[in-house]
């Protein structure tokens, strides 16, 4: 082949390069002298060192195909840290992808405005039976007559082992090979976007995973300035960061640039310690933003410290930084109504219902607030904020996946509370987010799985029992063990039980109100006006939105009828669950309306 056709020729820093000469390799290894070069059935070749910490050499035969590792002065080899596909897993031989030979469908794709998500949360080897990319691609129609707008991917970055998170993830440019080839994942986003859908792809930038990560063995990816959960930080504001920076914001701009993708979910992004004039965060948030030039792109965050500067708005009402977060507080409010549960952290969201209605109208219940059962306050103002700088959920992989059994306790709870909870969320004028299979009420658990050597499993289930114990209830004989192939296979969904669900049509008919009466009406709308009232288990919310217009929501979330707070007279009723009973509401009744101002 002719090394000019086919490899894009980008100014990406890491990962092969085509040159005239033939394939350049490189690495950045300042910890080394000295690194060689293996290409697969070949003797290990020396590689050019520079005073910058980069080790290169150029293969005038390489191509597509050709699989290589580097080998530092002790005989260990290691795979390519910017590798774009490991066809033996994270420990193998790095193989050399065209990502051009792919030909795209939807060249002119530009994504969609932010106001138009409907965001469904997926398990790439947990949607289907297959869990591959492409068996991914058969399902898209059923998320597009859904209503769905958008695919939020759990991380796919190459990780040890046979099924995973993802969140242990070791070489971040690389889809991992369970789930198929990167000319797969290409398939997926393309798929998608010719029905209309984007694609996020949730990344993990606080940490690396266990097993497999050889990065600190050759470059100063760790400091010990900060910790975080997981141990030692990266370095990203200390000797040798600069490298570290470029490497992880080139990662997000190759997923951008390369494969199409719509945005982003940022894993725990407290967990990013950086003491930089610039933090990390602004600086990824603007140079992606920068790379994906007019093209619609959404950068989601996930932020135990519900820190609202980071989602700061313009004079326009444009994201400055992040578009949105998960909205958590909504998450275990609608939660404890539906359930009932109060234990653990939703200790500190039990009590009336007018902490829903402060997170439906202003983002956060607590904005500074102590929080007894966290033992520290949390959060900032949000108020001032539009109501799509936050996405409600009533499921996603972490309030599923950290119960002790992985259990959906919501497709065991009273149908009524549940359906009041769905029709809150769905409709409410944040930006709703599905969990896979909850259109249908599936079933099947979501327990925390990964695949690790013995040693590191035995940690793991060790790990898990301590943590879980505290559950009420918590028998450590019930835990599913983390590591074992059933646990995996029992978190695939069971597509057979869709076509005898009437959750689907309730889902199907929820979301196409959303689209037809509400979508319209977010873009422009009044941010820091919206209110709220509530009575015992009886909330009313108004927000201001576009053209004048006003949302109203009047609920019940309790078993019995209640006095409630009338919208406008002129308010049209677009949605209504349940009845009145005298001059108040029924038992878990919902009333959505729409008036003009």
């Amino acid at each position: 082949m002719l090394f000019t056709e086919g490899f894009p020729l980008t100014n990406m820093t890491f990962g092969p390069a085509v040159t005239e000469e033939g394939i350049l390799f490189r690495l950045w290894a300042p910890l080394h002298e000295s690194v060689s070069l293996k290409i697969e059935g070949a003797d290990p070749r020396p590689m050019q060192t520079a005073e910058d910490g980069w080790h290169r050499c150029t293969v005038p035969n390489a191509h597509a195909g050709t699989r290589y590792r580097f080998v530092l002065p002790d005989g260990l080899e290691i795979p390519d840290p910017a590798s774009r596909f490991q066809p033996q897993d994270a420990h193998g031989p790095s193989e050399v992808v065209d990502l051009t030979a792919y030909r795209w469908r939807t060249s002119d794709w530009s994504g969609r405005p932010w106001e138009e998500m409907v965001i469904y949360e997926m398990h790439i080897g947990c949607f289907t039976p297959e869990g591959t990319f492409t068996a991914a691609i058969e399902r898209l129609d059923h998320l597009r007559e859904l209503g769905v707008t958008a695919l939020q991917v759990m991380p796919v970055s190459e990780f040890p082992g046979r099924y995973s998170w993802g969140y242990d993830g070791v070489l971040p440019y690389a889809p991992d090979s369970s789930y198929g080839r990167p000319e797969d994942f290409m398939a997926l986003v393309d798929a998608a976007h010719q029905r209309g859908i984007s694609v996020f792809l949730d990344v993990v930038y606080n940490h690396f995973g266990p097993d497999g990560n050889y990065i600190p063995s050759y470059a100063p990816l760790f400091t010990d300035h900060h910790k975080t959960p997981w141990g030692h930080g990266i370095n990203y504001d200390g000797d040798g960061s600069e490298m570290i920076r470029e490497f992880i914001i080139e990662n997000a701009i190759y997923w951008i640039t390369e494969f199409r993708l719509d945005g982003f979910r940022f894993d725990a992004v407290h967990a990013i310690k950086d003491d930089s004039d610039e933090h990390l965060l602004h600086e990824l948030a603007r140079r992606v933003r920068a790379a994906a030039g007019d093209r619609h792109v959404h950068l989601i965050v996930e932020n135990e410290e519900n820190d609202s500067d980071l989602l700061k708005r313009d004079e326009k009402g444009e994201a400055k930084l992040f578009t949105a977060q998960w909205n958590d507080d909504v998450h275990h409010l609608l939660h404890i109504t539906a359930t009932g549960e109060t234990f653990g952290y939703y200790a500190d969201y039990a009590g009336d219902a007018g902490k829903l209605g402060r997170a439906l109208a202003e983002g956060f219940v607590f904005q500074g607030e102590p929080m007894p059962y966290r033992g520290a306050s949390r959060g900032r103002p949000s108020g001032h904020l539009p109501p799509t700088a936050f996405i409600s959920f009533i499921q996603n992989h972490d309030q599923i996946g950290n119960r002790a059994l992985g259990d959906r306790v919501l497709a065991s709870s009273p149908a009524d509370a549940v359906k009041a909870v769905i029709s809150i969320y769905l409709l409410a004028p944040e930006i709703p987010m599905l969990f896979m299979g909850e259109e249908w009420g599936a079933a099947e658990p979501f327990p925390f799985f990964c695949d690790f050597d013995e040693e590191l499993n035995e940690k793991v289930r060790k790990g898990r029992r301590e943590e879980l114990s505290r559950l009420p209830g918590f028998d450590a004989d019930d835990l599913l063990d983390p590591t074992a192939p059933s646990t995996f296979a029992a978190a695939k969904l069971d597509w057979s039980k869709r076509a005898s669900s009437e959750v689907l049509d309730f889902y199907r008919t929820l979301l196409d109100l959303r689209h037809r009466r509400i979508v319209p009406l977010l873009k422009g709308a009044t941010a820091g006006s919206a209110v709220y009232r509530s009575a015992g288990h009886a909330i009313a919310v108004d927000w201001p939105l576009a053209e004048g217009r006003h949302l109203h929501l009047r609920a019940n979330l309790g078993d019995e009828a209640t006095a409630h707070d009338s919208p406008p007279d002129d308010a049209e009723t677009i949605l209504r669950l349940g009845g009145r009973d005298g001059g108040g509401l029924a038992p878990w009744a919902v009333i959505w309306s729409l008036s003009e101002a």
